[in-house]
């Protein structure tokens, strides 16, 4: 599937999610479904969460323990394909990566979309961080009814 339409399947997905328990304190999802030659995610964790092993073609695998959620993959990944989950009550809180115009507001009500580009749930902004280290990719901190933490990967903005 993921070759003849950019979109991983849910098997896929769910293959870079640890368990629910885990997912109490904030983790990496490493989205990169693709033997490539890239490595900014495991040279840019500082503790040593991201393994790549000797071949730098080789898929990142993240050591659930040692990740502690703080987002520096997620700004070092030029592919976008990192995001940072945690499971706070009923939602599901994600950092991820976005570089669009207008950029979303503290407190927005912005729709959440799937892989295939749909809308699926309406995400609430937390929190947008944007500094000039970053390059221009904001990290949003979007939440999301935890039934659609496997389905969420970006949000759009709403038009009234």
């Amino acid at each position: 599937m993921l070759n003849q339409t950019g979109i991983p399947t849910l098997e896929q997905v769910l293959s870079r999610f640890p368990n629910y328990k885990a997912l109490a304190r904030p983790k990496a999802i490493l989205e990169c479904y693709e033997d490539i030659p890239c490595n900014p995610c495991a040279t840019s964790c500082p503790f040593d969460a991201i393994d790549i092993g000797e071949n730098i073609n080789t898929q990142p695998v993240l050591n659930v323990d040692k990740c502690t959620g703080c987002g520096i993959c997620v700004q070092a990944c030029p592919g976008l394909a990192i995001v940072v989950v945690q499971i706070r009550n009923q939602d599901a809180v994600f950092k991820i990566p976005y570089e669009f115009m207008p950029m979303p507001v503290k407190n927005d009500l912005w729709h959440g979309v799937n892989r295939d580009g749909n809308v699926i749930c309406d995400a609430k902004i937390e929190h947008v961080l944007l500094s000039q280290k970053q390059d221009h990719t904001a990290m949003i901190t979007v939440s999301v009814p935890v039934e659609f933490i496997h389905d969420f990967v970006t949000i759009r903005e709403k038009h009234e």
